[in-house]
C-alpha cells in the first residue's frame, strides 16, 4: 500500500531502484555536480545576484523538480535564458546585487512557480505548444548576444551596473576602452583557450569548464601577487560563499509593487516553461519515455515555490545538465537528487576556496555558453527551410537585445501565431477534373496552367476540393475564389465541393455555405457536398443548412454524386457536349449520332 502511495505521488520509476540504478544515478550525479558548480556561480551573475544564489537555485529547486515531474533526466537549476531575463526585468525596479533585488527576485520566483504550478493543475499544457521553436531560437540567440555584451565588461573590468540597456552598455564600453584592465583580460583569455583546448582535445572525460575556470583561478591567484600598482592586479574575485545550506526566507518587499511584477512573472514563466518542455521533449525523444507536460509543468512550478522560499531565484531545466546526465547512464530522477545533495557538501567543504574564483573567468565561461546558443547551423536551416520561421526568430532576436524581454518573448509568439492565421485564413478551394478516360480515372487538381486545355470539365458541373478549415477568418478568401469560379464564362450552375479536407466550419463558414447555394439556385443551378466530415455536418445541422440544403445533397461517394447531379442536368445541352466527362454521358447520344469525347 505504502509502494503504491509513493509511485502516485512521484511516478512509476520509484519501484525500479535497485543496486544497478542507484550506482548509475550516483555517478550521473556527480557528474552533474561537477558540471553545475562553475555555470551556477556565473548564471548568478548574470542574473544579477550573489555567486551564492546560483548554488542555491542549484539545490533544492533541483531536487523537487526532479521529484514532482515528469522526466527522469531534466536537471533543473539556474540557466541562462532565466538568468538575463531575471536581470533585464527587475534591474529597472532596483540596483542589481542589493538587498531590494534580492527580495524582488525571490518573491518573482515564487510567483513563477504558482503561475507554473497553476498551468499543470489546470490541464493546460498544452499552451506550452504555442512556443514555436523559432520563437525560442530567436530568444536563445538574442539571449546569447545579451550574455556576450555583459561578460565582456566583467572579462576586461568595465562593467559598470549603474548602465542599463544594450545600447546604453554598447556605448559605455566604447567610450572607456583605454580603461581595460590587463590582468582580468588575461585572466579571461586564459580561461577561454584552456576551456576550448580541453574541450577540443579532451572530450567529456574531463568537464572543459570546470579546467577552463581552474586555470584561471590559478592566473588570478599568480596575477594577484603582483604589486598593486602594476597593470595586472586587483583582479576582481567571487568573494567568501557565506553558508553551504539555502537558508529558509520569506521574501519581504513593498506591496505595491506587485501588480507590475505578476507581468514580469507571467513572461518568466513562459521562458522558464519553453524551455522546460523543450528539454523534456528532446530528451524523451532518446529515451523513449512518455512525457506528461502538465505533471512537468506543475514539479517546475512546486520547485519554483519552495526554492523561491529557500534563496532560490527562477529555475528550470538545464540542457547544459540534463543530456550530459542521459548520456552518463542516469535511470531515475534520483540522480538529480543525488547531485544537488554532492553540490552542497562540496560547498559546505570548500567553500572558502570557491570564493577566490576570478570574475572574469566566469566571463569567459559565459562568452562560450553565448556563443555556444547562437547556434549558426540552426539559423542556416531556417534559412534554407522556412522563411517565415527565420523571419519570426530574427524579429525576437532582435526584440530579446533591443527591448524587454518579457515583449521580445510576447511579440514574437504573437508574430508566429500571425503568420499561422495568415497561412490557416487562406485555405484552398482547388478545381478539380479528369486528365484521362482510364477506367480508373481520378479527380486530379487542374488549376495548372498547363493542365487545363487537357482537362476533361462538365459544362454545367464544376468540381472543386475545399483544403483546410472554414472559420470566420477565412471566410473573405474563401468567398472571392467562390466568386471567381461563378465568374468564369460559361460558368458550369452547379457545383460539387469535395469536402473530405474541410475539418471545421463554424457559425460565418456555415452562413457562407448558404449564400453560396442561394447564388447557384439563382443561376440555375444548385449546391452539392462530397463526403464532408462528421463535425461539419454536426455545426450545419446546429444551423440548420441541412434543412435548407437538402439530406440528398450529401453524398459518401463520388460516383453517387456524379449520378444523382447528372439526373439534374439539361440534357439538351449534354447532347452537344463533345467532351462527355462522365460515363453517364453515354447514355445521352449526339444530336448528329457520331462519336463522343474529344
Amino acid at each position: 500500500m505504502i509502494g503504491r502511495n509513493i509511485q502516485k505521488l512521484f511516478g512509476t520509476w520509484t519501484a525500479e531502484i535497485n543496486t544497478g540504478t542507484l550506482r548509475c544515478d550516483l555517478t550521473a550525479g556527480f557528474l552533474g555536480a561537477i558540471l553545475v558548480l562553475p555555470q551556477a556561480i556565473a548564471f548568478a551573475t548574470l542574473a544579477g545576484l550573489p555567486p551564492q544564489y546560483g548554488l542555491y537555485t542549484a539545490i533544492v529547486p533541483c531536487i523537487v523538480a526532479a521529484l514532482f515531474g515528469s522526466s527522469r533526466h531534466v536537471m533543473s537549476g539556474p540557466t541562462n535564458a532565466n538568468s538575463l531575463a531575471l536581470f533585464a526585468m527587475l534591474s529597472p525596479l532596483a540596483l542589481a546585487g542589493s538587498q531590494q533585488y534580492i527580495e524582488l527576485a525571490l518573491m518573482v520566483t515564487i510567483m513563477v512557480g504558482v503561475i507554473q504550478a497553476a498551468t499543470g493543475l489546470l490541464r493546460l499544457g498544452a499552451l506550452a505548444n504555442f512556443i514555436s521553436p523559432s520563437v525560442l531560437s530567436g530568444f536563445t540567440s538574442g539571449a546569447a548576444i545579451l550574455i556576450a555584451l555583459h561578460a565582456f565588461g566583467t572579462a576586461v573590468a568595465l562593467d559598470n551596473p549603474e548602465i542599463h540597456g544594450s545600447g546604453a552598455t554598447l556605448g559605455y564600453y566604447f567610450l572607456h576602452l583605454h580603461q581595460i584592465h590587463i590582468g582580468s583580460m588575461t585572466v579571461t583569455m586564459v580561461t577561454l583557450l584552456t576551456a576550448i583546448l580541453s574541450k577540443r582535445y579532451l572530450g567529456p572525460r574531463i568537464p572543459f569548464m570546470l579546467s577552463g575556470l581552474s586555470c584561471g583561478l590559478l592566473a588570478a591567484l599568480l596575477l594577484n601577487m603582483a604589486p598593486e600598482d602594476s597593470v595586472f592586479s586587483g583582479i576582481a574575485l567571487v568573494g567568501t560563499i557565506p553558508s553551504a545550506w539555502p537558508a529558509f526566507h520569506i521574501p519581504s518587499i513593498n506591496w505595491s509593487q506587485i501588480p507590475e511584477l505578476v507581468g514580469i512573472a507571467f513572461a518568466l514563466s513562459i521562458v522558464a516553461l519553453g524551455q522546460s518542455i523543450s528539454i523534456a521533449k528532446s530528451l524523451s525523444l532518446r529515451s523513449g519515455q512518455l512525457i506528461d507536460a502538465n505533471k512537468e509543468f506543475f514539479g517546475q512550478g512546486l520547485s519554483n515555490i519552495i526554492g523561491g522560499l529557500f534563496s532560490s531565484y527562477v529555475s528550470c531545466g538545464s540542457l547544459n545538465r540534463s543530456l550530459p546526465n542521459l548520456e552518463a547512464g542516469a535511470k531515475t530522477p534520483l540522480a538529480s537528487v543525488f547531485s544537488a545533495l554532492l553540490l552542497m557538501v562540496m560547498v559546505a567543504l570548500f567553500h572558502d576556496i570557491l570564493g577566490y574564483i576570478p570574475m572574469p573567468g566566469i566571463a569567459a565561461l559565459l562568452m562560450l555558453v553565448a556563443y555556444s546558443l547562437l547556434d549558426i547551423g540552426r539559423w542556416k536551416k531556417l534559412w534554407e527551410q522556412n522563411r517565415n520561421d527565420c523571419l519570426v526568430a530574427a524579429a525576437t532576436a532582435f526584440a530579446t537585445v533591443a527591448i524587454r524581454m518579457e515583449v521580445a518573448i510576447l511579440l514574437g509568439t504573437l508574430l508566429s501565431l500571425m503568420l499561422y492565421l495568415n497561412r490557416t485564413a487562406k485555405p484552398a478551394v482547388r478545381l478539380m477534373g479528369f486528365l484521362s478516360r482510364d477506367p480508373d480515372r481520378h479527380l486530379e487538381v487542374i488549376d495548372e496552367v498547363n493542365q487545363a486545355d487537357q482537362a476533361l470539365l462538365c459544362p454545367q458541373i464544376t468540381m472543386a476540393r475545399m483544403e483546410g478549415d472554414l472559420y470566420f477568418g477565412a471566410i473573405a478568401h474563401v468567398s472571392t475564389k467562390l466568386s471567381e469560379l461563378r465568374s468564369r464564362p460559361d460558368s458550369p450552375k452547379h457545383l460539387l465541393i469535395m469536402a473530405r479536407s474541410m475539418n471545421f466550419v463554424d457559425l460565418p463558414g456555415a452562413e457562407l455555405w448558404e449564400q453560396e447555394r442561394q447564388a447557384r439556385i439563382k443561376m440555375g443551378g444548385d449546391l452539392y457536398f462530397h463526403r464532408p466530415r462528421r463535425d461539419v455536418i454536426k455545426m450545419w445541422r446546429k444551423t440548420k443548412f441541412i434543412e435548407r440544403l437538402g439530406e440528398d445533397h450529401i453524398f459518401m461517394t463520388k460516383e453517387q454524386a456524379i449520378s444523382t447531379i447528372f439526373r439534374h442536368l439539361d440534357h439538351d445541352v449534354c447532347r452537344k457536349c463533345r467532351t462527355r466527362a462522365f460515363w453517364e454521358c453515354q447514355q445521352i447520344p449526339p444530336p448528329d449520332g457520331g462519336t463522343t469525347g474529344k
